[in-house]
């Protein structure tokens, strides 16, 4: 079990692990996970993702379940990172800390380390600023809020607003309110009226790749397998000299 929250202000994940976690679930910082390159949270590089896993722990048969507070808008990414690195078992914990009806505990957990191995990733999951400004036909969810979307605020990056041609899809959109994931179903409808269907390679992305991997764990929920992820996302982008689009989608 991993522990793996993170905010983008204010409040630090070690702090909210310390001051209660999930029995026996061990604290992962998102910066452990996260290399160099472009955008605020660039992709790890294999060697980098391999030690960050084995001193949590992972090993080659070990099931990881991960968690946050905030709907798998953070935990996705790790999820995602599993994965995309060949690791055979992982979760994101329906409903987070919030869902758990268990004791909480608050000392640090010692760890045996693990013997994980990272693979290769494939990278054709995986998109640059290059090969999204060349996007055409293929649908774009933006996860980010409304507001965001719309550049109405936007608390971090230097651009407000969204990628042209990019529709909104805010991942908080997947979740019920009491932050689990909605049925099969009721996503593959929701990402249907967004335009997107097995088969379209979907591209998301949201203010740094991180919370738009929660919508990646969405449409895997709803059975559309082949989503992309900017890895970049808006922190690129608006970095950039691109075009950037506000208000809704035309």
């Amino acid at each position: 079990m991993i522990d793996f929250r993170w905010y983008l202000s204010g409040r630090k994940g070690v702090d909210e692990y310390l001051a209660g976690h999930i029995p026996g679930a061990v604290f992962v910082e998102l910066d452990a996970v996260t290399g160099e390159g472009y955008g605020r949270h660039p992709l790890p590089s294999r060697v980098e993702f391999e030690e960050a896993m084995r001193s949590a722990g992972v090993g080659e048969a070990t099931r990881v379940v991960v968690y946050d507070d905030t709907g798998g808008s953070v935990a996705a990414r790790l999820w995602f990172l599993l994965r995309w690195f060949g690791h055979g078992a992982q979760a994101v914990l329906d409903g987070g800390l919030p869902a758990w009806a268990g004791p909480l505990e608050k000392q640090a957990v010692t760890i045996r380390r693990g013997d994980f191995v990272a693979h290769e990733p494939d990278r054709s999951r995986i998109l640059d600023f290059d090969a999204v400004h060349r996007l055409t036909g293929v649908p774009l969810l933006d996860s980010r809020a409304g507001e965001r979307y719309r550049g109405e605020t936007e608390p971090i990056d230097p651009k407000a607003g969204h990628i042209p041609g990019a529709r909104s899809a805010p991942f908080a959109g997947n979740l019920y309110e009491d932050g689990r994931f909605k049925p099969k179903e009721v996503l593959r409808e929701r990402f249907r009226a967004l335009g997107v269907e097995d088969g379209d390679e979907v591209v998301v992305y949201c203010g740094s790749g991180v919370n738009a991997c929660q919508n990646l764990l969405a449409l895997e929920l709803a059975g559309i397998t082949d989503a992309r992820l900017y890895a970049g996302s808006w922190s690129d982008w608006s970095n950039r000299d691109a075009p950037v689009a506000t208000g809704s989608e035309a």
